[in-house]
């Protein structure tokens, strides 16, 4: 419990920085928002009318500690403020209408990356200097090495474009409405194929390199030597033995990319016009809308910070001898 409380403690002063630095960042970019709005409805707008959209914005003329007192306040009664670029829809709301499918996205490509990644880092560990440990380790972290938009540009090339196999852009077709029917969910699916797939040759690579050298070095334990002495089956000894201790790392490295999914696949997002945060994001950048970068970031903070803590609670429980460090 103390180890818990610990980590909660430090997890909480690691979200109170991550607000602060929140509140600044937008601030000190040039520009102002109010004036960019102003500027397309000049004609509709009077001066009292732009000075109370500044102060309901959270730019206005007030010193910065007490913004920063207001902005404060405002996140912890969940009050997010106004979307510039989608005015006048609060952030929260503009927020909650694409984190689904960054969800969707994210965490579809990182569930098969994990489970694919890890099984063939466990084969290739496990029959070192077979074909699976000579030929896919490099082949998949070269692949790997490329951007993602890049893949992504050539994957929706190749089959959207060219072979046109799946759909080219959005999350599903404009032609059908979202409900919980076979068409719908089938048609979505379709749409999720070229992003996910993007996602997963980039990163199924770390995740096969990083399982096969930890279960090389758990090969090498005492126990694995006792339980081939004692006759168990190779495949109970890999499985039960081998690869449940060399999991621990790969569990960490879950729960951090669990939180990262929030984030989304920026560049994923943009090739495939994806709804998802991570488009949502460049967007306000560009807009300048303050609120929701800032609703953006901390989403994306709070879900990092989350997932950590639960790993760690998690790992509490699959190694005790952490709670004495």
């Amino acid at each position: 419990m103390r180890f818990i409380l610990r980590r909660l403690g430090f997890y909480l002063i690691a979200f109170w920085v991550s607000i602060t630095l929140n509140f600044l960042l937008p601030r000190f970019m040039p520009g102002d928002p109010v004036s960019r709005m102003f500027a397309r409805t000049q004609d509709r707008m009077q001066p009292e009318q732009i000075e109370q959209l500044r102060k309901l914005l959270g730019v206005d003329d007030r010193p910065l500690w007490e913004q920063y007192v207001g902005y404060v306040h405002n996140m912890i009664t969940g009050q997010m403020g106004v979307s510039i670029s989608r005015f006048p829809a609060p952030v929260t709301e503009v927020i909650g209408s694409q984190v689904g499918w960054t969800l969707l996205l994210g965490g579809t490509a990182l569930v098969i990356a994990a489970v694919v990644g890890n099984l063939l880092g466990i084969l290739a560990a496990w029959r070192r200097g077979g074909a699976v440990d000579s030929a896919l380790p490099p082949l998949l972290i070269f692949i790997g090495s490329f951007p993602y938009f890049w893949l992504a540009m050539g994957a929706l090339y190749l089959f959207g474009v060219t072979l046109g196999w799946f759909p080219i852009r959005h999350a599903f077709s404009d032609t059908i409405e979202p409900s919980y029917s076979w068409a719908f969910v089938s048609d979505v699916g379709m749409h999720l194929v070229l992003p996910a797939l993007t996602i997963v040759l980039v990163s199924i690579g770390g995740w096969m390199l990083g399982m096969r050298n930890t279960m090389i070095a758990t090969n090498a334990e005492d126990y694995i030597t006792m339980a081939q002495a004692k006759g168990l089956r190779p495949g109970r000894i890999m499985f039960r033995y081998a690869a449940r201790n060399a999991m621990l790392p790969s569990v960490t490295a879950f729960g951090m990319s669990l939180g990262f999914v929030v984030g989304g696949a920026l560049l994923t997002e943009v090739v495939f016009a994806y709804p998802g945060v991570g488009y949502q994001l460049l967007a306000a950048v560009q807009g300048l809308d303050y609120p929701l970068m800032q609703g953006l970031f901390l989403t994306i903070t709070a879900a990092v910070l989350l997932a950590n803590f639960l790993v760690d609670i998690l790992y509490v429980r699959l190694d005790p001898r952490v709670r004495s460090n």
